[in-house]
C-alpha cells in the first residue's frame, strides 16, 4: 500500500511540475525592446503610427513607400513620431538588386534613404533584393555578388551613421539557411549587420533558435513573426499570421535570445491581415496578447 501510494504521489508531482513548466513565463530579456512594423497597414501610414502607438509600442518600422508623402518633409514625419512617443527603430530601404548593371545608382539609392532614416533619428535601415532566378537555384557566385554588394553599401552607410541590416526573405537571395550563410560570408561583420527573420528563416528550412546561435555576433536586431502551412508538405504555400498562431518555436526564440543577452529590437512583423474579419490594429493586439501570455514585455 505505501509503495502505491509513493508512486501515485511521484506522478502526481511530476504531472503539476509539468504543468508549472508549461505555464511559466520565460525569463526576461532585459536588453530586448518590442517594436512593431508598419507594413499591416499598407500606405495607411498616419493610422499605423496612431495605433502602432495607442497598442503600447515605442518603436515602428517604416517602408520606404513613406516617401512618397515624406521624402521632402522628413520633419514632419519626425514630428508625428515624436508626438506619437515613438522611435524609427528600423527602415525598409527596399531591394539591392544585383542585376541591374549599375550598381552605383542601387547604392546612391540606399546611401539616400540612409540620409533620410538618420534625419529620422533612425539608425537602422534593412536591405533586401529581388534579384533570385525564377527557375530554379542562385548560383554560388549570385550569392557572393550581392554579399559584396551589401557590404558596400554598408560600409558607405556607416559614414552617414547608419548601420545596414540584411534581412533574409523567401523568393530572395538568402531564402535558405546555406545561401544567407554565404551571403553573410561575402559581406564585413563591420558594415552589415544580420535582421533575422524567424519565419522567412524557417519557411526557407532553417532553424531560427540555432540561428540565433549561430549568427549571435551578427543579430542586431530581429523580425518577430510567425507562419503556419497552406498545405502541409508544399514548401511554397504559407501564410504569416500572428505571434503564437503559427508555428515557429517562438518560447525557443525568446530562450536563445536570453542565452545569448540580446540587446536590441524585437520587430513583430505581419506582411497582411491573415483574415478580412481583422484589422491591423487587432492583428497587432492578438501578437502583444501572446507575448504578454509568456512573460515577454512590451517595453
Amino acid at each position: 500500500m505505501q509503495t502505491a501510494i509513493s508512486r501515485r504521489k511521484f506522478l502526481l508531482q511530476g504531472t503539476m511540475a509539468a504543468t508549472a513548466m508549461a505555464v511559466m513565463p520565460w525569463p526576461d530579456t532585459p536588453g530586448l525592446k518590442i517594436g512593431y512594423a508598419a507594413i499591416t497597414w499598407g500606405d495607411n501610414i498616419l493610422q499605423a503610427i496612431q495605433d502602432i502607438a495607442g497598442a503600447g509600442f515605442k518603436g515602428i518600422q517604416l517602408r520606404s513607400n513613406v516617401l512618397a508623402n515624406f521624402g521632402s518633409k522628413s520633419q514632419e514625419l519626425l514630428a508625428l513620431l515624436e508626438q506619437n512617443h515613438l522611435s524609427l527603430v528600423m527602415f525598409s530601404s527596399g531591394s539591392a538588386d544585383i542585376n541591374t548593371g549599375n550598381d552605383e545608382a542601387v547604392i546612391k539609392m540606399h546611401l539616400d534613404n540612409a540620409r533620410f532614416v538618420k534625419s529620422l533619428k533612425g539608425t537602422d535601415m534593412q536591405v533586401t533584393n529581388s534579384s533570385r532566378p525564377k527557375e530554379g537555384n542562385p548560383t554560388k557566385e549570385n550569392l557572393q555578388k550581392f554579399g559584396q554588394l551589401l557590404n558596400e553599401i554598408g560600409k558607405r552607410t556607416l559614414d552617414i551613421g547608419v548601420t545596414t541590416n540584411y534581412h533574409n526573405h523567401m523568393n530572395q537571395l538568402g531564402e535558405t539557411p546555406e545561401e544567407v550563410e554565404t551571403i553573410l560570408g561575402n559581406c564585413d561583420n563591420r558594415n552589415v549587420k544580420l535582421l533575422l527573420d524567424i519565419a522567412h528563416y524557417q519557411q526557407g528550412g532553417g532553424d531560427p533558435v540555432k540561428a540565433i546561435s549561430q549568427y549571435r555576433d551578427r543579430i542586431k536586431n530581429i523580425h518577430l513573426k510567425d507562419v503556419r502551412p497552406v498545405q502541409d508538405g508544399d514548401a511554397k504555400r504559407y501564410q504569416f499570421v500572428e505571434l503564437g498562431q503559427g508555428r515557429v518555436d517562438l518560447p525557443g526564440v525568446f530562450r536563445a535570445l536570453n542565452d545569448i543577452k540580446f540587446k536590441g529590437w524585437g520587430i513583430i512583423e505581419l506582411d497582411a491581415v491573415p483574415g478580412k474579419e481583422k484589422t491591423p490594429l487587432q492583428c497587432a493586439q492578438v501578437s502583444k496578447t501572446y507575448l504578454e501570455s509568456i512573460g515577454v514585455k512590451i517595453k
